[in-house]
């Protein structure tokens, strides 16, 4: 047998393979991609913080910060990180309960997580999370971020101060505040979003220029100037960013969390959550951007560089962020193929943030919810949803509906632990169906006479085929095993059985402590490499002794007849 060696590959940030033949002209493409990624970067960031309660230049601090840090340290090329929709409803949660203290050390812990995962190299191992439980909880943030912008598209007011977290909370208070609609947000909002659905097919309709111009320039930036004409211009009755929070243009500056065992125990649960989301999120940013390039990324360089980023943003305060698919993918549409584009859209976000910062304070929040109404609509990912509902098993279904049910009803962290744990138990069915203990037909010669191809089992010898891996789910079925005393050897034939545990281990060893009892030999046929390696640390190997542990099944049974 000869086993394939994997090589381990180096946590080397991809900077230092792409510098070795960087020249002048692809400066100049990064310099362009990062500047547009920048443009669209912009009222996204801003939307975000706001849907994550907090301030707006928190958004752009994150982007500034993270986006920097994870493209110097990263390991794709053309990754572009900042503030994510995915995080958003975890983020008011945070800071609803534990305010910004709270958030930044929940933020600074994902990060020491993910620094720890890429280190002990467990990239590849997300792959382990079932598609089903990520689409289900995509397509429940998709719904909460939803849901908390209704407030502001309608223009709806809460009478009694109401501050909700929860989705449903969220709904029972517009409903209950519906009399305080506001025609003219709602107006506004409409055609925020109309500009957000339409700009997008100008781009094929018009002539080649003003196509390619369109399309250079994001519909959200269009959205957010025509919201402020409208509501500066006509003098709407709209509430804008301004009037619901206080603008800052300054640097972010460094602050230390406070760190407490209490704080801790508290933000554990959501740290652990921000870091598995943001592994998720990342890794499968860079999967599809690898396929867009032809490239490949160092998975576990990313998580450090995820890491990197996450406790940078949070010690100046940022939020959590992780890799953006849409703004990577603008990134490469527009020339960007080294991490020097993701550094110069932070650079020109810090250019931002000291010159134009103030004149986010026009913004009205009916545009915000519009730009949220689209991030929500992009990521939801429906037609998957729906696909996933027609094609698959119903154990598949139930997975993913029951994630998208608790993500909004409940919250991210619940819907993943009881995901994880549904799937987990149905994969341990699965597998303990398709693990069979059969004993052989024995067919006499007088029935089939000219069958060369059956073996001469010995008299008194039982012969049983297991077929599939033996652990906990399905170790009980060798106990299932009926033995007649007037029997002499037991033959489990297990070359069929690629993998077993300490479970299977101890069902092994019953049967052969009820074989002894009955002065019954137990030989074991074909043992594959995993379960002898197993078989010999558990010290039953040796119980069994080498004689009885046979190659081949012809061999089990030259064993048996001579005994």
């Amino acid at each position: 047998m000869i086993k394939m060696e994997q090589k381990k590959e180096k946590l080397q940030p991809k900077i230092c393979k792409t510098m070795k033949k960087y020249n002048a002209k692809q400066f100049a493409k990064d310099v362009v991609a990062g500047i547009i990624v920048a443009i669209i970067a912009l009222p996204l960031s801003i939307a975000l913080a706001l849907a994550s309660g907090v301030g707006p230049e928190q958004g752009i601090y994150t982007a500034i910060i993270a986006g920097f840090l994870i493209s110097l340290f990263g390991g794709s090329r053309v990754q572009i990180a900042g503030p994510t929709a995915a995080f958003a409803t975890i983020v008011a949660g945070i800071v609803a309960k534990q305010g910004m203290e709270g958030l930044a050390l929940a933020t600074v812990l994902a990060g020491i997580f993910l620094i720890v995962m890429g280190i002990l190299r467990l990239g590849n191992l997300i792959r382990f999370i079932p598609y089903t439980i990520t689409t289900g909880f995509t397509a429940g943030i998709a719904v909460t971020i939803l849901v908390g912008q209704l407030k502001d598209f309608f223009g709806i007011t809460y009478q009694n101060g109401e501050k909700p977290i929860e989705t449903i909370e969220k709904l029972e208070a517009l409903f209950a505040n519906t009399s305080t609609f506001n025609m003219d947000a709602f107006i506004v909002g409409a055609v925020c979003l109309v500009i957000l659905i339409v700009w997008p097919y100008l781009g094929n309709v018009l002539p080649k220029k003003a196509g390619a111009f369109i399309s250079a320039v994001p519909g959200s930036l269009i959205a957010v100037f025509a919201g402020i004409a409208m509501v500066s211009g006509l003098k709407m009755d709209v509430n804008t960013i301004g009037d619901l929070y206080t603008i800052s243009n300054k640097l972010p500056s460094f602050t230390m969390p406070v760190i407490s065992i209490s704080t801790i125990r508290s933000v554990l649960p959501d740290a652990a959550t921000i870091a598995v989301l943001a592994a998720i999120e990342s890794l499968l940013s860079c999967v599809v951007a690898d396929s867009i390039i032809h490239s490949k990324h160092n998975s576990n360089m990313e998580l450090v560089a995820q890491g990197i980023g996450n406790i940078g943003s949070a010690m100046f305060g940022g939020i959590p962020a992780t890799g953006a698919i849409a703004r990577t993918a603008a990134n490469i549409k527009n020339g960007g193929r080294t991490p020097v584009a993701g550094m110069v859209h932070a650079v020109v976000l810090v250019l931002v943030l000291v010159l134009l910062m103030p004149y986010a304070a026009l913004i009205p929040m009916p545009t915000i919810a519009a730009i949220l109404f689209m991030v929500a609509y992009n990521m939801c990912g429906w037609r998957t949803f729906a696909h996933v509902v027609k094609t698959s098993p119903k154990s598949d279904i139930t997975v993913m509906v029951l994630t998208f049910a608790l993500t909004v009803i409940f919250d991210l962290v619940v819907a993943i632990e009881f995901g994880m744990i549904l799937a987990c138990l149905l994969f341990m069915k699965r597998m303990s169906d398709v693990t069979n203990v059969e004993g052989w037909t024995y067919i006499s010669d007088e029935d089939d006479v000219d069958a060369i191809d059956l073996k001469v089992v010995p008299d008194n010898t039982l012969v049983y085929e297991i077929s599939g891996p033996l652990f906990f789910g399905a170790a009980d079925k060798l106990l299932s095993i009926t033995i007649d005393e007037s029997m002499n050897c037991l033959i489990l034939r297990m070359r069929s059985v690629n993998a077993i545990d300490a479970t299977a281990v101890h069902s092994i060893e019953q049967l052969y402590e009820k074989c002894c009892k009955r002065g019954i030999t137990l030989v074991l046929s074909h043992v594959n490499e995993q379960p002898e390696s197993v078989l010999r640390k558990s010290g039953l190997y040796e119980k069994i002794q080498e004689e009885n542990i046979c190659v081949h099944i012809d061999d089990a049974l030259q064993r048996a007849a001579n005994l």
